[in-house]
């Protein structure tokens, strides 16, 4: 089975859980921090990827930094069945997994904006109800900007692209003149 979808499975469980409970931002942040303490500290993380460290060992040096962070129940025990099923080191995409189920039940859509240009405010809340109109759904968006793409715009909602770019215009329009001269 594929990181992504078991990542998914963890997801969905916890969000079950944490949304039952009324926990929701709270854990989200604890798991963030957790993270971003493993992230900053890579001989920790090793430790949790590693398979010659014993499970043992593992749980005494977990149970340590969960001791010091006075995470709440959920967060624990969530942290613990992740390194129980060695899945600790992959604590990330579980984490992203876990926000991706929580605004799928939010009805949540997240975007990224690239303009070749930095967007006014005016213009990114047009851009959001646009998206929220042509989609049904409460928008996060990113925006980004890239002077190559020369104008227009490219907004990428999950894995769909939608290529508005002059730079892409310029090259469909070569395309045509290409396939036109040798046809």
């Amino acid at each position: 089975m594929n990181e992504l979808k078991i990542a998914n499975r963890y997801a969905r469980a916890l969000a079950d859980v944490i949304t039952d409970r009324g926990e929701t931002e709270d854990v989200k942040a604890e798991l963030n921090r957790f993270g971003l303490l493993i992230n900053k500290h890579s001989e920790l993380r090793g430790v949790f990827a590693s398979p010659v460290v014993s499970l043992e060992d593992k749980r005494a040096v977990l149970n340590e930094l969960l001791d010091r962070l006075k995470l709440r129940p959920t967060s624990n025990n969530f942290l613990r069945l992740l390194l129980d099923n060695s899945r600790l080191h992959d604590l990330d995409h579980m984490i992203n997994a876990l926000l991706r189920e929580l605004d799928l039940r939010a009805n949540i859509i997240s975007a990224e904006i690239t303009t070749a240009r930095e967007m006014s405010e005016q213009e990114k809340m047009k851009m959001r109800e646009r998206i929220k109109a042509a989609t049904g759904k409460e928008v996060r968006l990113q925006f980004r900007s890239d002077p190559q793409i020369i104008g227009g715009v490219i907004t990428r909602i999950g894995s769909l692209v939608y290529d508005g770019s002059i730079k892409n215009q310029l090259a469909q329009m070569k395309q045509r003149l290409v396939s036109h001269v040798e046809g």
